[in-house]
């Protein structure tokens, strides 16, 4: 089969590997029908990120089942799924108190190789999402948005519920990525009355307004806090979504927070340490990290997505073919697409 590969920084490449077999009885192998670059691949494709080379890569995808294991029940072959990155077991402590992005059952290196023709799945009786019908039931946009409920979208809406956004609320999003875009989604979807959405760049300032963005803010820094601190007549927001993780933006997202509020953060962290005397003085709550990917999906997102509430799949700004893997990766690495969109079976 057809498989991504990472090979150095800057280098992905397409080889031929071995098919997936069940390896554990609580395996699925999944027929890839579309998948997606993550934000979070650009880590190691910048070499920013350490990754071993010729490992198989990407963690985003939609697919059929070909087989299952002897104890996945939930799904069968034939199926329509999306492919969580997140693999919760679905019996674990931390599992059962709803945070299956902590699972304490996931196989170590995070199963890889979702940007490929076929992919095993671990943990396939809980964590995998099904989706009513078969692929050719639903058109290209849709298609596109149940893709980024296998990670952009649960992500976006785990900042919004991390931040404990509600009606009424004015809400702060930091990052103009997929996530940051998916963050303003939910936050309207969790009624946000005011989203002031961070963005510099003309085309994701035009798409955040489209999901739901009030107010948009393209300064950095000091700069940044003050126009939001004046746009909230200097009460700052109710929750701010941290969608970026570098120091700067988690910095600011604590400084336009205003009294009481709550960081949501999933920008994955880019610093080790940072100075959280900023939350004391203001009594703002910090909490976030990985998603919940299959419980957010099953409880809320795949029934937005199709009941047309939602349309995070408009974050994919381009498409290519899997023998594409290289242009997909750099035209998200030179900011050219949003989000770039694999097309692996027709």
């Amino acid at each position: 089969m057809k498989v991504a590969v990472f090979k150095q920084p800057g280098q992905v490449v397409i080889e031929d590997r071995d098919m997936p077999v069940i390896e554990k009885s609580t395996d699925a192998i999944i027929k890839i029908v579309r998948a997606s670059v993550c934000g979070s691949d650009l880590w190691w494709f910048r070499g920013l990120e350490q990754r071993p080379a010729n490992t198989t890569v990407g963690h985003e995808a939609i697919g059929i089942v070909e087989s299952v294991g002897s104890d996945v029940h939930q799904v069968a072959p034939g199926d329509f799924v999306i492919a969580p990155f997140t693999h919760g077991c679905g019996h674990c402590a931390a599992c059962r108190a709803g945070f299956d992005g902590n699972c304490m059952n996931r196989e170590p290196g995070a199963n890889p190789g979702y940007q490929g023709e076929y992919l095993r799945f671990t943990n396939a009786n809980w964590a995998l999402v099904k989706i009513p019908g078969q692929p050719a039931d639903y058109s290209e946009e849709m298609l596109q948005s149940f893709v980024t409920l296998a990670d952009v979208m649960a992500t976006g809406y785990h900042a919004a519920a991390s931040a404990e956004v509600k009606l009424g609320d004015t809400a702060v999003v930091m990052g103009d990525g997929a996530v940051g875009l998916c963050g303003v989604i939910a936050a309207k979807l969790r009624w946000a009355t005011r989203i002031i959405a961070m963005s510099r760049h003309e085309d994701r300032q035009k798409l955040a307004r489209e999901f739901g963005a009030t107010d948009i803010v393209a300064s950095r820094g000091d700069d940044a806090v003050a126009e939001v601190m004046a746009l909230t007549d200097g009460a700052g927001a109710d929750a701010v979504l941290e969608c970026v993780g570098t120091e700067l933006s988690v910095q600011t997202a604590v400084r336009v927070a205003g009294a009481g509020a709550v960081v949501g953060r999933v920008g994955i962290p880019q610093k080790a340490k940072m100075n959280t005397n900023d939350l004391f003085w203001k009594n703002v709550g910090l909490r976030g990290g990985i998603a919940n990917v299959t419980t957010y999906d099953r409880e809320v997102l795949l029934q937005a997505v199709l009941d047309h509430k939602i349309e995070p799949g408009k974050v994919f700004t381009k498409r290519f073919d899997l023998d594409q893997i290289q242009e997909a990766y750099e035209a998200m690495d030179q900011r050219t697409a949003i989000k770039s969109l694999l097309v692996v079976a027709k």
